[in-house]
């Protein structure tokens, strides 16, 4: 039925008003616990102050450790720190959970990494070449040394075009990057209308549309099968390895991903990503008819092991230890830095928030369980396994009894930027409760709850099954600019004071849901997604060194 606001009587406006009052019940803050964590995490003498731990974790997941890429032997070395330094902190139920990759619709995650690398144009000229070998790729067994062509391929019709061209050849894969002119500041914080548009939006604001012609996209199905009938047509056409560039960031970066992992990828050919300032000068000699000669020494090891691990650990509850809340953020990285950024930060933090719940022996009601999750760069798979072990399998969506004892899911996964607010995730309910936590936080944060979600991290595995997740509001600073996947993202890139911000935050944030007397509000459960078919199992690598 249809209401006239015209008619609506004082009395409706007054039950209507009621509601919502009984709708922003108050939330019992602790505000001495909230200083106590403020003072454990800064000192007393303010920022600087030697109690803080973050960025000693931040160096141990980074310059010692990092990179590490899922199943890497750095991921399992940075994996038996993380747990000798959480039992050292005095955590409880401290283990790597162990979860097997071998059914991936993606193909499983081997171990592997690069050992060496070396790349430069011999011809007509010598330039060395900025380059990452690209993960899961072979190496060249000794120098290697051909002819340029470039030869992008990314439709079918494509490999009809370059078909019978490419077998003893070096192959330049992307289209040519165009560089425009950096006019703009790398890094940047929200400014207060940038804060404020996002608080006061009521609806998701959808892209505008920029007259492009449209592109067709592919499901990720429909993405594994390209990729990998691209992957058997560079090997079929006898190409003796593959090059790739990106037009993202500044002079001198680098940016990349992983190869396909279908079928054995110990045959995966060669792979290594360039500077888009390296890869132009080559394509653009060839588009003149020059010819070029180029020469990559790059070597890799695969191990066999697909088995894969999170860190979990725990601060046992007083009265209800069966009802939990979790932080958490994702372990793994890409290995073209160091993987400080994406995501040492975040894990530095949410191992941050842990310590200090635990060094300042409060007393909290639920259980509160640290989560640090591997495979999320290859698709959320390790918060996903988790969830899908714990509380419920998205596919069927049949909850477990963990699934009704979660109260919460807090994630960091952003960057190194400061806390700006919290994303609702579509769980309106949480809108009052944030409020009022926020407030009284504002020495630290304007603390701005917005409708719009973020996508592409860890939380996402908790609200696909009707979990309360949530990632926090992060100021970009250099992320998407200049560290995203890069060889940039480094532990020089995090700003120490911001991490420092994030951990009382968070912290903060998660007291309050381990002792509020409710668990947090959640949204209906989603009907069961439809599985996606595993990839074809790949043979078991042998281990290898090239």
């Amino acid at each position: 039925m249809t209401v006239n606001a015209k008619i609506l009587t004082p009395l409706t406006l007054l039950l209507g008003l009621s509601a919502l009052v009984v709708a922003q019940q108050p939330e019992h803050v602790d505000l001495n616990v909230i200083h106590r964590i403020k003072t454990a995490e800064l000192g007393t003498g303010g920022r600087g102050g030697p109690p803080s731990k973050v960025m000693d974790t931040l160096w141990y997941l980074t310059d010692r450790y990092g990179p590490r890429l899922t199943n890497s032997p750095q991921f399992r070395a940075a994996g038996d720190w993380a747990v000798t330094q959480l039992k050292e902190w005095g955590l409880s139920n401290v283990t790597l959970e162990k979860w097997s990759t071998s059914e991936l619709p993606t193909g499983a995650i081997p171990g592997w990494q690069a050992t060496g690398y070396s790349g430069a144009m011999v011809e007509p000229a010598w330039m060395p070449i900025i380059g990452v070998p690209v993960a899961w790729t072979a190496g060249t067994n000794g120098p290697l040394t051909g002819e340029a062509i470039l030869a992008p391929v990314s439709t079918a019709a494509d490999m009809d075009k370059f078909k019978g061209k490419l077998k003893g050849k070096i192959v330049l894969t992307s289209a040519i990057p165009d560089l425009v002119l950096p006019v703009t500041p790398a890094a940047s914080r929200y400014t207060a209308d940038q804060l404020n548009d996002m608080a006061t939006e009521l609806i998701p604001v959808p892209a505008k549309n920029t007259g492009a012609p449209a592109t067709p996209v592919l499901s990720p199905a429909e993405r594994r099968e390209f990729l990998e009938k691209q992957r058997k047509f560079f090997v079929d056409e006898g190409a003796l390895m593959t090059v790739q560039a990106t037009a993202r960031g500044e002079a001198g970066l680098l940016f990349g991903g992983g190869a396909a992992r279908t079928g054995d990828v110990t045959h995966n050919l060669p792979q290594v990503s360039i500077t888009a300032d390296n890869y132009t000068r080559i394509a653009r000699l060839l588009q003149h008819n020059v010819p070029v000669k180029l020469s990559f020494d790059i070597k890799t090891e695969f191990t066999p092991n697909t088995e894969s691990f999170n860190v979990v650990a725990e601060i046992p509850g007083a009265t209800k230890p069966q009802e939990v809340v979790m932080v958490g953020a994702h372990f793994d990285s890409w290995h073209y830095g160091t993987g400080a950024t994406d995501n040492a930060a975040g894990s530095a933090v949410a191992m941050e928030v842990m310590r200090i719940l635990k060094s300042l022996n409060l007393k909290m009601d639920r259980t509160v369980r640290l989560g640090l999750w591997s495979g999320e760069e290859e698709g959320l798979y390790g918060s996903a396994a988790y969830v899908k072990a714990h509380f419920a399998d998205p596919t069927v969506m049949k909850p477990t009894v963990e699934h009704a004892n979660l109260s919460g899911y807090f994630n960091i996964d952003n960057g190194s930027g400061r806390i700006r607010g919290v994303y609702l995730q579509g769980n309106e309910m949480m809108r009052p409760v944030f409020e009022q936590w926020f407030a009284t936080l504002k020495d630290l944060t304007p603390g701005i709850i917005t409708i719009r979600n973020t996508t592409g991290t860890d939380h996402l595995s908790f609200d696909a099954v009707g979990l309360p997740g949530f990632q926090f509001v992060q100021d970009p600073l250099d992320y998407d600019t200049r560290t995203h996947h890069s060889n940039a993202d480094v532990y020089d890139r995090v700003q120490a004071a911001d991490l420092e911000q994030m951990a009382i935050v968070e912290a903060a944030f998660v007291y309050n849901a381990a002792t509020r007397a409710d668990k947090l509000p959640r949204k209906d459960l989603p009907a069961p997604t439809p599985a996606t078919p595993p990839a074809t199992p790949p043979a078991t690598p042998a281990t290898t060194t090239k």
